[in-house]
């Protein structure tokens, strides 16, 4: 009674009959609809843990259920059935909220990886917190959080972009830990780090005697991830031989050590970073344009320090405890020291931060930081903190929050000037003691 109930959708009979015999073999029961309107009165009346569409069935497009699925049922994965070659068309599936996609005729092995990564999508919890990595209450922080969540249960390649120092390796750690593969290997690697000479054994592997220096066969970075994420942190910075090369053992899935006359399967999620602008790159010709729009089917933006300068006193926080190694860490802020930070520039993002307060820890003669011992550039301060006072509604955006984030800002401010005294921020606020009171419990900061 508990077993797992996958719906396959496709108008070829024989396609319909292969997938039904290997989910059974997988004690993984099978319903099938041959159009649209057949599969969407099945949604109605039953319960799936995934779903499998071809592309064209005779009533439809198979991403008209795809959006159907994803607007009605947004846990179930659903997965797109595409012809051979046709990655364009993978990649609008992927755009319009598919799990995966597997291709047609149709590799057994394959579609039954596919179909135990969804389930065991299924079968995660959704609400896990990412708090302990993406600290901070502002409405950026909270957005990159929600889009993490959604990001991570797809199989589409994701590309982080975002200044230096913003954590776009965190952010990539976390939809691994937060998706299907989470028990699999996270590979992260620094694409500029590389030597380009030694690039391709690196990336692929090698066999012995294959070049000077082979003394035995070795995994590349693509095997050592096969089953997990394959982090490519600075992706811009790869020379042209090797976009090739990386664009072939994507749209393949499939890469060959140096040395070898045969390619090695592998199935690893692509996920992506960099500090440029590869717009620009693409369009001057330093980056390739099919590669550019493999790897950018989902992107995910890692917002800089300057765009929530709320969050600093988190941030400080947790940070100095880390350094320290206290959870009573013994350092105050003074008023100054915390506009200071809040009005930096901070070009260096929250890596910089970081690296201040290591500066603070280790020349401090006392336990109160002012501004003078930040010894932050005067160049770098802005006149206010960089919080745009009539924020651009859009994508993300939420009203909501955006509010909460400033009633919560004002509070904590009054409740530092006041020493944590309620009744005395209550007056600085100009309300009652059990409004205040009433607030920062709506707010959670009791």
């Amino acid at each position: 009674m508990n077993r797992p109930q996958a719906l396959i959708v496709d108008d070829e009979a024989d396609i319909r009959d292969l997938a039904e015999l290997t989910l059974g073999r997988m004690d993984i029961q099978a319903r099938s609809a041959a159009n649209l309107a057949e599969a969407r009165r099945l949604l109605e009346r039953e319960a799936f843990g995934l779903c499998l569409t071809d592309m064209r069935l005779p009533d439809g497009d198979g991403l008209d259920l795809v959006r159907h699925i994803t607007s009605n049922y947004p846990h179930m994965p659903v997965a797109m059935i595409t012809a051979y070659g046709s990655i364009d068309t993978a990649i609008q599936a992927l755009k319009a909220g598919a799990f995966d996609f597997v291709t047609k005729p149709v590799d057994l092995s394959v579609l039954r990886q596919l179909v135990e990564h969804a389930l065991r999508l299924s079968e995660s919890p959704a609400d896990r917190r990412s708090r302990d990595i993406l600290l901070g209450e502002s409405s950026p922080m909270r957005a990159i959080r929600s889009t993490v969540v959604k990001v991570a249960r797809s199989q589409a390649p994701v590309y982080i972009c975002g200044e230096s120092g913003t954590g776009k390796e965190l952010i990539a750690r976390l939809i691994h830990d937060k998706g299907p593969r989470r028990g699999e290997p996270f590979v992260p690697v620094n694409c500029g780090a590389i030597p380009a000479e030694l690039m391709e054994s690196e990336f692929f592997g090698h066999r012995k005697g294959s070049f000077t220096g082979a003394s035995s066969d070795r995994e590349g970075l693509f095997q050592a991830a096969h089953g997990g994420t394959l982090f490519l942190d600075e992706v811009a910075d790869l020379p042209p031989h090797m976009q090739v090369k990386l664009l072939r053992a994507i749209q393949e899935k499939a890469v060959r050590p140096v040395g070898s006359s045969s390619e090695v399967p592998v199935d690893v999620r692509i996920l992506s970073a960099s500090h440029r602008d590869l717009d620009a790159l693409v369009a001057a010709g330093e980056f390739r344009q099919d590669l550019f729009y493999r790897i950018h089917v989902i992107q995910v933006r890692a917002p800089s320090l300057r765009e929530h300068p709320e969050d600093i006193p988190l941030l400080v926080d947790h940070m100095l405890r880390a350094i320290t190694g206290e959870t009573d860490h013994g350092f105050t802020l003074s008023d100054d020291a915390l506009r200071t930070l809040q009005c930096y520039r901070f070009p260096g993002n929250v890596r910089e931060l970081e690296n201040v307060l290591e500066r603070v820890v280790a020349l401090s003669d006392g336990s109160t930081v002012t501004a003078t011992d930040l010894n932050l550039p005067e160049d770098g301060m802005m006149a206010s903190p960089a919080v745009p006072l009539t924020p651009e509604p859009g994508d993300g955006f939420e009203l909501e929050s955006y509010l909460e984030d400033i009633e919560r800002g004002l509070i904590s401010r009054a409740l530092e000037k006041s020493g944590n005294n309620k009744t005395a921020a209550a007056q600085l606020l100009g309300i009652s003691f059990r409004a205040l009171r009433y607030r920062l419990k709506k707010l959670d900061m009791e």
